[in-house]
């Protein structure tokens, strides 16, 4: 799992430093209002995802990767989230086959148009780590987790769900 998680997110970092023209980037792919919608969602969830991709982007040179690569500037709305308990709706992206997990990929868009798939940015997507295993499923889901932000651990997704578990 932590070879094929460092792998798409090396994959991720190399999409993002391809396209980026500017020491400041705006926020990559289709804006995520589509998925966020629902009828029973606490209000918190529904924006969760709007919020997170209010990022820019700075260049760093990576001596590993041997080239600039794009590091994410989480806004001071971002950054008050840090270390919160935050509910978020999304899809489970798989990554080892459809069992349930514990450590998966969580996405703001359905499996084709998901950041590995070339749909969205890299602000879409988060690893989970979850208290109990979930089942994998083609529909939303909603989770509830502690969230943390990385912008200095290349191995990483910009955003981690601790502790989670499933809602609905």
């Amino acid at each position: 799992m932590k070879l094929l998680l460092s792998s798409l997110v090396i994959m991720m970092l190399s999409l993002a430093t391809l396209s980026a023209q500017d020491s400041k980037v705006p926020p990559a792919g289709p804006q995520t209002k589509a998925a966020v919608s629902t009828q029973s969602v606490p209000k918190k969830s529904k924006s969760l995802w709007k919020t997170l991709a209010k990022i820019t982007y700075k260049k760093k040179y990576d001596e590993l990767m041997g080239f600039k690569i794009d590091i994410p500037v989480f806004s001071d709305q971002i950054k008050a989230l840090e270390g919160k308990e935050v509910t978020v709706k999304g899809y489970i992206i798989p990554v080892e086959g459809y069992k349930s997990h514990k450590e998966f990929i969580f996405s703001a868009f359905p499996y084709n148009m998901c950041f590995f798939c070339g749909g969205a940015g890299p602000e879409t997507v988060m690893e989970v780590l979850a208290t109990e295993g979930v089942e994998y499923t083609a529909e939303q889901v909603v989770l509830k987790g502690k969230l943390s932000l990385n912008d200095e651990d290349i191995n990483h997704l910009m955003y981690l769900l601790t502790d989670a578990v499933i809602v609905e």
